[in-house]
């Protein structure tokens, strides 16, 4: 939990020992904030243009998009690993080949 929900978690506490010391219904009181977090996440939701049934289809098809990112990305790295590795054996073989004076033998 971040230090901003705790923060707004402790207000809430707060707010709601007042409003039950003035006499308030905890129980009004708890449905009044469910109702106003509900409101809050529909108004986000709407600023953030997820508030259509096409919504849904949307956040799954980004999911799918960023799952394939994450599948191309980790096969890239793979094929570069791959690659400095067989260059690595390549020149270590071209390193012993002529240490061993075989480059030689080509020139006859």
């Amino acid at each position: 939990m971040t230090n901003v929900a705790i923060g707004a978690d402790a207000l809430l506490a707060s707010l709601m020992a007042q409003a039950e010391g003035r006499g308030v219904d905890l129980v009004t009181l708890r449905a009044l904030v469910e109702e106003s977090s509900q409101a809050g996440a529909r108004r986000a939701l709407a600023l953030l243009g997820l508030d259509d049934e096409r919504a849904r289809r949307d956040m799954d098809e980004l999911r799918e998009l960023l799952s394939a990112w994450r599948d191309a990305k980790r096969t890239a790295w793979r094929a570069v690993v791959s690659w400095l590795v067989r260059i690595a054996l390549a020149v270590l073989l071209a390193g012993m080949a002529f240490k061993l004076g075989l480059f030689g033998l080509l020139h006859g």
